[in-house]
């Protein structure tokens, strides 16, 4: 047996109960108003973890980066633009197009400031794909993959 009210109090009778007497009573509010405090409570929290570094400008991160072969010179990126190994641009599978980020190698210290314009790598274990300009500033050609780590400089908008 169970009575429902619009506002106010739940009341329920379980009859699998070991005293049948025993009432459980809960609030339960309209659904309009449980959709206006689920907005509110939603809004709040985007708010607060944007306020506490939740954002993109925030990310940082650590693995192994490699780059381009010269086989790719001239073919098109993700991003729709060709892969010019003189310019300083990444591929990296999650970061949005136009991201610009800051890649330091682990081992020599050195790092450089590239542009996201392809998605990868492709190979597990690999954050980073850098174009060959980028990878020699860091020292990265002669060792082919080098633990690197990333942090994200500009951040643009997902489209």
């Amino acid at each position: 047996m169970s009575k429902k009210r619009n506002f106010g109090t739940k009341v329920s009778f379980y009859s699998d109960m070991a005293n049948e007497n025993q009432v459980n009573t809960q609030i339960m509010y309209p659904a309009p108003l449980r959709a206006r405090f689920f907005v509110l409570a939603t809004s709040f929290l985007a708010v607060l973890l944007t306020a506490c570094g939740g954002s993109k400008s925030a990310f940082t991160q650590s693995g192994q980066g490699s780059y381009y072969a010269d086989k790719f010179t001239g073919k098109r990126t993700a991003s729709g633009t060709p892969y010019r190994p003189g310019k300083l641009t990444a591929a990296h599978n999650t970061l949005p197009f136009g991201t610009k980020i800051k890649v330091t190698n682990a081992k020599t210290g050195r790092s450089v400031k590239v542009t996201v314009n392809d998605r990868g790598p492709h190979v597990k274990g690999r954050i980073v794909d850098l174009s060959k300009k980028a990878a020699k500033k860091i020292g990265l050609v002669d060792a082919g993959v080098a633990p690197v780590q990333l942090k994200v400089v500009k951040a643009v908008s997902a489209k």
